[in-house]
């Protein structure tokens, strides 16, 4: 014991001097050292989940929590497969199947691999809605995602290319999938995968990354307007002598102001907008240069809507910036098969505003609940045509009350429709429409709906401070 002791002691000062020395000594790496790196391993399911450590499945919290199982009976050439049992819509505890695959501990070093690969087969034709990798619940900064991904009842390979593999350095989240029954009626169904892994593959190429979709789009804007770079994709030839297309995450772009004193984008691909002109917002993609760009036309300084001046005690706000708004489902359903109108909504020093592009009739609704505006006389909204307002315009406002059932379309539902034409705009300002409620049942008002009535060429407008009011 005493020998013991009196050896830890030599080795314990023996190591203080080389601590000593090396201090002394202390000088900057040399060229050929090395820095560490994170495990390399391409593998994560392979008849069973490889490296991933004891916590890496984590559900999405509303889906089905059990969903996933390893199936010990079926498998791509094999006995053993990760299996998802994605449950009817009407399942009370969770009516789709989603989860991340996430490493327990350090991340993986993904830049030797170009492409994520997998088996799947289901037990039916299905379309699931999106598979991926990149997603970890915190930043989910390099998030891939491959939407609609069409899977038989035969084993088949998949591909999700990497864009940029360089990124992947310390990636925890390699995997994750959602799957729903929109196109199956509602009726659940299983799937499986197999040979989940990260492949380097010489038969991967022609990379082709897109902003705005690829294409070359341009935007009226104004002074003090903030606007996200959308339509992100990248586009490879795949294995199978086909194109893959994917929608990558921001963090893989680069992008660039062709006038950084008119319009600025930065790495998050938010532009600002500075001043009056022109500027053209172009990105790259591991030094490719991305299809499409995004031209701001900014037309100056941007006049908002009068702010409004009534006691908020009296007013059921839908959509303002002046008072506490309720709960609204949508302000843009994309109504399909008819609807054209899209949303370009900006933001003006701190000032929200919706815009609807491409237009032909579009709905705000917020019925759940409806609002009750049995004490409530009228409709307030402001509206902005910009460009000219078009001689033959008949704008129509439905306002829809779900009847005593409080259910859209159940079958007593009532609604006033109030018309506006030319007359009472003028182009480039703010109009302020004060719509009195005439609705003799008005106590489950869920839905406003505005439409381009009479083949009008009106196509673009904004609007601001919707609102019901006591008079």
């Amino acid at each position: 014991m005493k020998n013991t002791k009196t050896n830890k002691l030599n080795i314990a000062l023996w190591l203080s001097l080389v601590l000593v020395l090396n201090l002394g000594c202390e000088r900057e790496l040399s060229d050929d050292a090395t820095v560490a790196t994170f495990a390399q391993t391409g593998e994560i399911f392979t008849d069973n989940f490889v490296a991933m450590g004891s916590n890496f499945y984590f559900p999405f919290a509303d889906s089905k929590l059990d969903a996933f199982s390893v199936d010990t009976r079926e498998g791509f050439e094999s006995n053993a497969s990760y299996r998802v049992d994605v449950p009817n819509d009407t399942d009370p505890t969770g009516n789709y199947a989603g989860a991340i695959l996430r490493v327990d501990g350090a991340g993986r070093d993904l830049s030797g691999f170009n492409v994520l690969t997998f088996y799947a087969k289901a037990s039916r034709g299905v379309s699931v809605d999106a598979i991926g990798f990149g997603q970890d619940f915190f930043e989910n900064k390099h998030q891939v995602t491959a939407n609609n991904v069409s899977v038989g009842t035969n084993w088949q390979k998949y591909y999700i290319p990497i864009p940029d593999p360089s990124l992947l350095v310390n990636e925890r989240g390699v995997f994750w999938y959602a799957a729903g029954t929109q196109a199956t009626g509602g009726s659940g169904y299983v799937l499986w995968f197999d040979e989940i892994k990260f492949e380097k593959l010489g038969t991967i190429g022609q990379p082709r990354p897109g902003i705005a979709n690829g294409d070359d789009i341009t935007i009226d804007s104004f002074i003090g307007v903030t606007a996200a770079v959308t339509g992100l994709i990248h586009t490879v030839s795949l294995p199978t002598g086909i194109d893959g297309t994917v929608a990558p995450a921001i963090s893989y772009f680069q992008f660039s102001s062709s006038n950084p004193s008119v319009a600025t984008v930065d790495n998050t691909g938010i532009i600002s907008v500075l001043a009056a002109g022109t500027a053209k917002i172009t990105a790259t993609l591991g030094g490719v240069q991305a299809n499409g760009s995004v031209t701001i036309n900014s037309l100056g300084d941007f006049v908002l809507a009068p702010t409004p001046s009534r006691d908020p005690s009296n007013v059921i706000s839908i959509f303002s910036d002046h008072y506490n708004n309720r709960p609204v489902d949508f302000f843009n359903g994309f109504w399909q098969p008819f609807q054209t109108t899209e949303s370009a909504d900006f933001v003006v020093n701190g000032d929200n505003i919706l815009n609807y592009t491409n237009f032909n009739f579009v709905g705000n609704r917020f019925g759940n609940p409806p609002v009750n505006a049995t004490n409530f006389s009228n409709l307030h909204l402001n509206m902005y045509i910009p460009g000219q307002v078009p001689a033959n315009l008949d704008f129509l406002i439905s306002i829809v009350n779900f009847g005593p059932d409080g259910v859209e379309g159940g079958g007593d539902d009532t609604r006033q429709q109030v018309f506006f034409n030319a007359s009472d705009f003028v182009a480039n300002t703010w109009a302020t429409l004060e719509i009195p409620i005439t609705l003799p049942q008005r106590s489950n008002i869920g839905l406003i709906i505005y439409e381009n009535v009479n083949a009008s060429t009106l196509r673009n407008f904004y609007l601001d401070n919707i609102y019901f009011y006591i008079e």
